[in-house]
């Protein structure tokens, strides 16, 4: 089981990393959001009730433990796979919740956020990729407001691959924790991939500080993507999000 389960995960992060794979979806139009459950056997579960993003509110309290992050300083691989901006990562990142290790596979990002705190929404949202030894995921969330540039982001912009299926190798070292506030408080709540086939048990961990992102480096991404690409929220249904 724990062999199909890992699979499936690794099966789950390639989605979002090669463009064209499976079967078409789009953010609008005939493939949009309100279809992706009908398109195909395969993304039934995106009409799931443990469906991601959510307006996190009605907040239950909890002894939410700190995430213990070990993010590693390495050249990274950037690509545009049509629907976001993505960086792979080498072996090496993780992080720590409640004992267990997850390992940073990936970050991308949505403009404008798919996740809204309290009904607000913020111009760009990046979501950091783990998956422990067995496959499970667990999404970090960072919300940007428009202010000071964020270095990790000049530093990957200045590669930025601006058509569909290009793919470049970074030449600037960086380090996901240069997306990270200082300050790293969290909600959580369990939810699903925000794309097809939007596979649930997802563990989201959404950090409510947010970061800062320069106007031009917003404006690069939608440039780079050429359309929003934010899910709509999704109902919480029976769901607790925890604070």
């Amino acid at each position: 089981m724990k062999n199909i389960t890992l699979a499936l995960g690794l099966a789950v992060l390639s989605v979002a990393s090669i463009a064209g794979e499976g079967p078409s979806w789009s953010y609008s139009g005939e493939a949009g959001p309100d279809k992706w459950a009908k398109l195909t056997p395969e993304y039934a579960t995106c009409a799931g009730k443990n469906q991601s993003p959510v307006n996190l509110s009605g907040f239950t309290k909890a002894d939410l433990k700190p995430i213990k992050f070990s993010y590693k300083t390495d050249n990274d691989e950037i690509l545009n796979n049509g629907h976001t901006i993505q960086v792979n990562l080498p072996a090496g990142s993780s992080i720590a919740v409640d004992g267990t290790q997850f390992d940073l596979k990936q970050f991308h990002f949505h403009a404008p956020s798919e996740n809204l705190i309290d009904g607000k929404s913020y111009p760009l949202e990046a979501h950091l990729v783990h998956a422990d030894k067995d496959g499970n995921l667990a999404v970090v969330a960072v919300m940007f407001k428009e202010g000071k540039a964020n270095k990790a982001l000049a530093k990957a912009w200045a590669q930025l691959p601006e058509k569909e299926g290009e793919k470049l190798n970074l030449t600037a070292s960086l380090s996901a924790t240069e997306l990270l506030p200082v300050t790293r408080a969290y909600y959580s709540f369990s939810g699903s991939l925000t794309t097809p086939p939007c596979s649930e048990g997802v563990r989201w961990l959404v950090i409510k500080q947010p970061m800062t992102a320069s106007q031009s480096q917003i404006e690069a991404f939608a440039h780079a993507v050429h359309h929003e690409n934010n899910r709509p929220v999704q109902a919480i249904n029976a769901r607790a999000i925890l604070k």
